[in-house]
């Protein structure tokens, strides 16, 4: 993390660290339901059983991880605006 924190501040940009237990293979990237039978490592492939969307397990953890950083983003802004 340190090496990738440095590359960051090299290139300008910032790291920015989800919580380490956040459900983003569990959650549905499309409504926001958690399925907790996708914690088992072997479910490559699920279909949420609320909105009937398919997700590669990787691909939702990667689109999940991306939208809470930039919730992250955003309340680290509105703090340093008030």
């Amino acid at each position: 993390v340190e090496i990738l924190e440095w590359c960051a501040r090299k290139y300008g940009t910032r790291v920015i660290r989800i919580g380490r237990y956040y459900p983003s293979s569990q959650t549905c990237s499309v409504c926001g339901h958690v399925w907790p039978s996708t914690k088992d490592l072997s479910v490559r492939e699920w279909t949420c059983p609320e909105c009937g969307v398919y997700h590669d397990r990787d691909v939702n953890a990667a689109v999940n991880i991306l939208a809470e950083a930039k919730c992250i983003m955003n309340r680290m802004e509105q703090a340093k605006d008030a």
